[in-house]
């Protein structure tokens, strides 16, 4: 596999791609980045009062460590500064240069297969059922101690699939050549098998 081999992942919320993405890259020794954290940095910054794009153009690696950027509050805003135009403008430069370092890296999050790595050699869609993800999300929260009911986690799901699917910057949808995983019915070692042989069979054309 030659250097700068660039992974890309996409999907919506709690399909299971950050950990697909990590199982991933570490498994090929790639270096990985989830580009979620930088809107959730942008959102948590908004949140604090600070306008998005600016927020956006002075995002630093430090703001990426914050452990508030897990909440649901944080989430939401993440959500609505991800339709901004500009925002996602300044975003583009710093994923685009991660995805070229040398030794290969993985990229996981909205639009990376159809917008910031379009040239990408492997593009996957991780995907699973609404009802499945709020599941997913709603036994997280509750392992953090965050209270919420499943049908308001359910609800939060399919409104941000709505938002991510439906703004006219960069919608999320599946890249022409990405290949689709729906992790509805796998488990994460079935999901991450299934990655990892897409990317080996491409490394090998």
């Amino acid at each position: 596999m030659s250097e700068g081999f660039t992974i890309a992942i996409d999907g919506p919320a709690a399909a299971g791609k950050g950990t697909v993405s990590k199982a991933v890259a570490a498994h090929f020794g790639f270096a990985h980045l989830d580009t979620g954290l930088l809107y959730r940095a942008v959102g948590a910054k908004v949140l604090a009062g600070i306008d998005a794009t600016d927020a956006a153009r002075g995002l630093v690696a430090e703001d990426l460590e914050d452990d508030s950027l897990r909440t649901p509050a944080v989430a939401q805003a993440a959500s609505k500064a991800a339709v901004i135009a500009d925002v996602r403008a300044a975003l583009l430069d710093f994923q685009r240069s991660f995805a070229a370092r040398s030794g290969g890296a993985v990229l996981d999050g909205r639009d990376i297969g159809t917008v910031i790595c379009p040239e990408a050699p492997v593009k996957l869609f991780i995907t699973a059922s609404a009802e499945v993800r709020a599941k997913r999300r709603f036994a997280e929260l509750a392992g953090r101690g965050i209270e919420d009911s499943f049908e308001a986690v359910l609800a939060d799901v399919k409104a941000r699939d709505a938002r991510d699917m439906e703004r006219v910057e960069a919608p999320l949808k599946p890249a022409a050549d990405a290949v689709v995983i729906d992790t509805s019915d796998l488990t994460i070692e079935q999901a991450v098998a299934a990655a990892v042989e897409v990317v080996l069979k491409a490394s090998q054309r």
